[in-house]
């Protein structure tokens, strides 16, 4: 048998000598191994891509939907899209272990896609990004997760906690630069309306480029410029001359655009789990574009305590949020 691994090698059922989230089965079996936690789930958040990809798959058939999420996890022993290669991240109490005292409700800040996770019964119609279920998930020692604030409704509490690493990047890739320009993507939603407000923050001067004039009304408290255009359109954000570009959408082909949008020297953030990183390097290599290109990590020191910061503090990322809800 095994030992148990502080990152979870002792779940991964197949293949062998993969780490978890790379795995194509977990054990989600309840019984823990040292250093394990095991959580009562309470919610799930699937990430923006994964759902877009089967909501669109299903043609807005929420019950085909609600099917497929639940096949995946029965299959797999935890939420993993196979199409994206994503998953979200939950919220759920305390169960046992040494992570938190028992009857903490946590939210996991680790991806679904490494967390072994079983869901006995849910009432989910299908039709949103959040899945209220009852379950259990295990929580690996090095799995990071945080305690859920008082003062916030727990799905906005969760919303905010699933993109939590984009302002924290956001924040420290704009601070390298003196008076930077700064375009985000996808500017409406989740990531997008924090990212924006870090940015800002920063001492960017920021450009929030949306898809519709709805979505401009959300984003003006929040943006310097807002720009209306299909962020797939290269030629539409070419002139943009930004000194870092965040790229927040999620939906896939918007690799050419956010390159073209920034300056040589500039830097390119992909926080999208839509993005074709073969596509942004062979995109960056035939434009000849000297641009640095990150792929946005979900963890960074103190992102959570900065994200909901901002929610607090900034009344146009709090709107962003709750018109997302809806």
């Amino acid at each position: 048998m095994p030992t148990a691994s502080p990152i979870g090698l002792h779940r991964v059922l197949s293949p062998p000598g993969v780490l978890p989230q790379a795995a194509r089965r977990l054990d989600a079996s309840p019984g823990l191994w040292p250093g394990e936690t095991r959580l009562r789930v309470e919610r799930l958040n699937l990430d923006a891509a994964s759902y877009r990809q089967l909501h669109g798959k299903h043609h807005g058939d929420g019950a085909a939907v609600r099917g497929e999420v639940l096949e995946i996890i029965r299959t797999r022993g935890k939420m993993h899209n196979p199409v994206t290669g994503s998953g979200g991240m939950l919220v759920g109490v305390v169960e046992e272990g040494p992570a938190f005292p028992a009857g903490t409700r946590v939210a996991t800040l680790v991806s679904l896609t490494l967390t072994p996770l079983v869901i006995t019964s849910t009432t989910w119609d299908g039709l949103s990004e959040q899945v209220p279920c009852d379950g259990h998930a295990i929580l690996f020692e090095r799995s990071v997760a945080a305690e859920l604030p008082d003062d916030l409704p727990v799905p906005l509490a969760l919303a905010v906690m699933d993109v939590c690493g984009a302002p924290a990047l956001t924040d420290r890739v704009v601070r390298r630069y003196r008076d930077p320009v700064v375009a985000v993507l996808g500017a409406a939603g989740k990531s997008g309306s924090l990212s924006l407000a870090a940015a800002r923050r920063a001492g960017g001067r920021t450009i929030g480029v949306v898809v519709n004039e709805r979505e401009a009304a959300t984003v003006e408290g929040l943006a310097d410029e807002v720009l209306v255009a299909d962020a797939r359109d290269a030629v539409a954000l070419s002139d943009l001359r930004a000194d870092v570009t965040v790229v927040c959408v999620d939906v896939p082909g918007c690799e050419h655009a956010a390159i073209l949008a920034t300056r040589d020297g500039g830097t390119v953030v992909f926080f999208s789990m839509a993005t074709s990183f073969s596509a942004a390097a062979l995109g960056a290599e035939g434009l000849g574009a000297d641009v640095t290109m990150l792929i946005g990590n979900g963890y960074a020191p103190g992102h959570a305590e900065l994200a909901l910061r901002l929610l607090r503090e900034e009344p146009g990322v709090r709107a962003a949020f709750e018109e997302r809800l809806r």
